[in-house]
């Protein structure tokens, strides 16, 4: 139940500032002043469609059943939807997405707009035929989880299938590919370093003439080395510490010398070549690294085309399988669709003669299989479907069929909105509807906008929605005030007291007058 709406800067409403009572709320009142405004911004903190207050407060007693692993769900709840650049929302305080409050607070809401055209597709009849399934036998519910379990993994595999059957249609192109890729690196066969390597002998050799010219030059000093150790025995000094010197100089002479003999032996033109072979891999893989890592996945990709033939075999196999025993589940689903199929027509008979509607019946057509299972859902009305009925035979049908597919646990006393539901009809289909809603009213809040006096006399709490200059503001009326709007309803503003009797027989169980809060 909602106990309380608070807002700021709605369009024109300045400031509202209701508490609600449980029953049936109405909200009457001119055409334009406001009244779907109110009931959206209501709508909108529960996470149904979007509002325009720039503050939208919400609050409300918490479902015996409502839980959440991520949330702390306390009563009341709370719901704050705060609009600047974009809107957000929070639950006792708590950050929530718009998506995830719809999803917390559907199974406890119903909404029927006259705008709608909607509520008689395939899904949403199976989904009241499952649920009311369900209420009959719990065997329903289990094999429908099941169900749905199933198809999502039969439909996963179909998928890669259908992905496996794509592929077969151009392995032969992503085998050439493939080997290509592979053989093109192949050819080169690079290893970690060689480039670094490649690019040293290149330095080297580049300083290869140099580096003679310069050893030729410095070969003058082992002319010397006899001179300068006489030197030392002459003045009779120890002289160790340069023959191992020159000894280490003599030793690194010959490796210069053999390293240049070495670089005389290769080929350059090889070098350079095998430098350009390398650089073209790096410019297109990055590095050497990247480009045997690159090799390796082709080679794995080329081992899993070669098996593709054998896994979709196998998920041919699953899928043909798999396909089979959820035929069979949904045969089963389908026999108790049947069965409360007639349980509803049953429960619907006695309220469409009371709305003025002929009998309805639920035909079930085979159809492919699919996450709802076999069956394809319509209405009947003495032959004729859904897509004939006029305007108001349409919202009455809805209304019917809302009444009958509601959950029975009253200790989930969830909330109904209803927006003109009770526009184009006459005068008795009025009346069938008000006493309709009234004892919906007793198990259910509901909130419901009206231009019908029969249901707005029904109400436990009647708001009027008007226009004051460019401002709207909202009423909670007192009974007097009750049947001044009444009257309005009936007859305009020109009511006069034959309008004002009429309108107080509508209200006979008047129990004078109430508190008025008024909110702008």
């Amino acid at each position: 139940m909602i106990q309380h709406l608070y807002l700021k800067d709605l369009l024109s409403f300045e400031e509202v500032n209701l508490e609600f009572a449980p029953g049936l709320v109405v909200l009457t009142g001119p055409s334009g002043a406001g009244k779907s405004l109110l009931m959206q911004a209501l709508l909108a903190n529960l996470g149904i469609g979007s509002s325009e207050a720039k503050l939208c407060e919400t609050e409300l007693a918490k479902p015996a059943s409502m839980e959440s692993e991520d949330l702390l769900l306390e009563d009341p709840l709370v719901v704050r939807a705060l609009r600047k650049d974009r809107t957000r929302f929070y639950l006792n305080d708590q950050q929530i997405s718009k998506r995830r409050l719809g999803e917390l607070f559907a199974p406890y809401l119903s909404y029927l707009s006259v705008r709608d055209r909607g509520g008689f597709e395939s899904e949403r009849l199976l989904a009241i035929l499952d649920a009311a399934a369900a209420e009959r036998d719990s065997e329903a519910a289990k094999l429908r989880e099941e169900y749905r379990r199933r198809f999502r993994i039969y439909r996963e595999r179909r998928e890669e299938l259908e992905r496996l059957r794509e592929d077969e249609k151009r392995l032969a192109e992503l085998i050439e590919f493939a080997r290509f890729e592979i053989d093109k690196i192949a050819s080169i066969d690079p290893r970690e370093g060689e480039y670094e390597e490649l690019l040293q002998i290149k330095q080297r050799l580049s300083r290869l003439d140099r580096i003679r010219e310069a050893m030729e030059r410095a070969s003058a000093i082992f002319e010397l080395e006899e001179s300068v150790q006489e030197v030392f025995r002459l003045m009779e000094k120890e002289g160790e510490y340069f023959s191992e010197a020159m000894n280490r100089l003599r030793a690194d002479f010959e490796d210069t010398e053999a390293l240049a003999e070495e670089l005389a032996e290769v080929d350059v033109e090889e070098v350079l070549d095998r430098l350009e072979q390398l650089s073209n891999l790096i410019r297109r893989y990055g590095s050497i690294a990247e480009a045997l890592e690159y090799r390796r996945a082709k080679e794995e990709e080329l081992a899993g085309y070669e098996h593709i033939e054998e896994d979709r075999s196998e998920l041919e196999r699953f899928v043909r399988e798999e396909a089979a025993a959820l035929q069979e589940l949904a045969g089963r689903i389908s026999a108790h669709r049947q069965a409360a199929a007639k349980t509803l027509e049953d429960k619907l008979a006695g309220i469409l003669d009371r709305l003025k509607l002929p009998a309805v019946h639920f035909k079930l057509k085979q159809a492919e299989l699919s996450e709802w299972g076999t069956d394809r859902a319509d209405l009947s009305l003495q032959g004729s479907t859904t897509a004939t009925l006029s305007g108001g035979e349409f919202n009455r049908l809805r209304l019917a069929l809302m009444s009958v597919a509601l959950p029975e646990n009253e200790k989930e006393r969830g909330v109904v909105f209803l927006d003109e539901i009770d526009a184009n009809v006459s005068g008795d289909e009025s009346i069938a509807i008000a006493e309709m809603i009234g004892e919906l009213a007793k198990k259910r809040q509901v909130f419901a906008i009206s231009h019908q006096p029969h249901l707005s006399a029904k109400a436990d709490q009647h708001i009027l929605v008007r226009k004051e200059g460019d401002r709207s503001v909202a009423l909670s009326l007192e009974e007097p005030e009750r049947l001044q709007e009444l009257s309005r309803i009936v007859a305009g503003e020109g009511a006069d007291e034959e309008v004002l009797a009429f309108v107080r027989k509508l209200r006979p169980d008047d129990k004078g007058p109430r508190k008025r809060k008024e909110h702008r």
